[in-house]
């Protein structure tokens, strides 16, 4: 026990420095003239959110006003704020991780970052992954279409998406083979509908709005039928992910969450494929091939069908810069290609 102690005191020595514990604030932050320099950053990252805000809101009034030039006519609905009415003066700046946002979450407001994950249907293998700041999912859908493209080879042919994804130029993007089915509403308000309206008939109105047409779509049989897969798909892959322990992230900064929650994704799939492959050796030798074959279609099945969500994450709670981790030295996606040679071993 002495042993294992004295080695233990080494190894942190090494780690630390001699007479260090490890978790001692960063230099920058024992003096008061660190502590306020690291003030003044996050103030004046602030104020530069503030002109963003400023400036996107005149460069809709400007675009309003020439929508009206146009059309001889005044738009409809209350007029847009002054851009200096726009800056909200409760908004505050995170000094432990500046790149980290405030999101609004079922449970509250929480700091941190909005992962994005897209699943199959059929094995809820996780085919897209993500992480950004943006407060809601309504920008995520076609970056999250391109990484699908980019981590998994193809696109879906079909996707299915939450009200939270639900957006006029959202519904314009269907195509290049991937149809979408994007509820419009809220999932107790569109249960709803789905109940108390039947399938539609007769033909398409010709000047109804993408809106419309979504929602028609949504309550044929066709749509119903697929639409209802999705309660099943995505919220039990990151309802698995909490089971496990993932409830804040660990780490700092963009990069390093996107590095750990594609790690996550990582280990989620290769447990589906381990007790997928799992099962199939349980069987014996006499019905290998036909496990084999089954897991081949299931990762063909990956770009069939696949549901998006994005859930906030709270981030790192410990102070800046305490942690001594280095930054890392490679960018880490989920190992499709190792996903596929491990189905063709089992």
């Amino acid at each position: 026990m002495l042993s294992d102690a004295e080695r233990t005191d080494r190894e942190e020595d090494a780690r630390h420095g001699a007479g260090t514990r490890g978790d001692e604030l960063p230099e920058a932050l024992r003096t008061s003239s660190g502590r306020l320099a690291r003030l003044k950053q996050a103030k004046a990252r602030l104020e530069e959110r503030e002109k963003e805000a400023e400036a996107a809101q005149a460069e809709k009034i400007r675009r309003r006003l020439e929508e009206e030039e146009q059309s001889g006519r005044k738009k409809r609905g209350r007029k847009p704020k002054a851009p200096e009415a726009v800056a909200d003066p409760t908004s505050r700046a995170n000094a432990t991780d500046p790149q980290s946002r405030i999101l609004k979450t079922r449970r509250g407001w929480v700091q941190g970052y909005n992962a994005q994950a897209m699943a199959d249907c059929t094995t809820q293998v996780i085919v897209a992954q993500d992480v950004t700041q943006e407060e809601n999912d309504v920008k995520q859908l076609a970056p999250m279409l391109s990484c699908c493209q980019a981590q998994a080879g193809e696109r879906p042919e079909q996707l299915l998406a939450d009200a939270g994804y639900w957006s006029e130029e959202n519904a314009g993007r269907e195509g290049a083979g991937t149809e979408l089915l994007i509820a419009t509403t809220k999932d107790h308000k569109q249960s709803k509908a789905l109940r108390e309206q039947g399938p539609p008939r007769g033909r398409i109105p010709k000047h109804a709005t993408r809106k419309e047409l979504m929602e028609r779509k949504l309550r044929t049989k066709r749509g119903r039928a697929a639409y209802k897969e999705r309660g099943s798909t995505i919220e039990p892959v990151f309802g698995q992910m909490e089971m496990r322990g993932l409830s804040r992230f660990q780490l700092r900064g963009k990069a390093k969450v996107r590095l750990e929650w594609s790690l996550w994704c990582t280990t989620h799939n290769l447990l589906k494929l381990w007790r997928a492959g799992a099962g199939s050796l349980n069987r014996g030798m006499a019905t290998a091939a036909e496990g084999t074959r089954e897991a081949h279609s299931s990762c063909d099945a990956v770009t069939r069908r696949s549901e998006l969500r994005g859930v906030s994450r709270p981030a790192s709670a410990t102070h800046p810069e305490s942690d001594g981790r280095s930054e890392p030295l490679y960018s880490y996606q989920p190992p499709f290609g190792l996903m596929d040679r491990l189905q063709r071993a089992w």
